[in-house]
């Protein structure tokens, strides 16, 4: 019998709405306000100004926002801490990555803005 095969890309994208449904439940379950959600939840596309300082550094910027290493430390560490709100802001940078990935925005190469580990935009 042949083993069913799943693109990765799709993998990364599934992975990705997974990440933005978890978020979203464990921000509700933090007791987070929704409008401080809906008012941040896309400010890590600032992150894209680091361009205008040439791709190189663009990329660098965008790529160590849109990572999840940064919200999931900063969260572990917020949650043990007892910090409620830094614990939301986490959330909710890890709501933001999670629907990039979904919907197939990946991390950038210094080559320009629109090559992506999931695909040239």
């Amino acid at each position: 019998m042949r083993a069913l095969l799943i693109a990765p890309g799709m993998l990364v994208r599934l992975e990705g709405f997974v990440a933005l449904t978890l978020a979203v439940v464990f921000y509700a379950w933090n007791g987070g306000g929704w409008l401080l959600f809906a008012v941040l939840f896309l400010a890590p596309d600032l992150s894209m100004l680091g361009y205008a300082a040439g791709p190189r550094t663009g990329a660098t910027i965008y790529n160590l926002v849109h990572t999840y290493t940064p919200p999931a430390l900063i969260s572990g560490y917020a949650f043990l801490a007892k910090q409620p709100l830094v614990v939301s802001l986490a959330l909710i940078l890890f709501a933001h990555i999670g629907i990039d990935r979904g919907l197939g925005f990946g991390l950038k190469y210094p080559s320009g803005f629109k090559d992506t580990h999931l695909q040239r935009l």
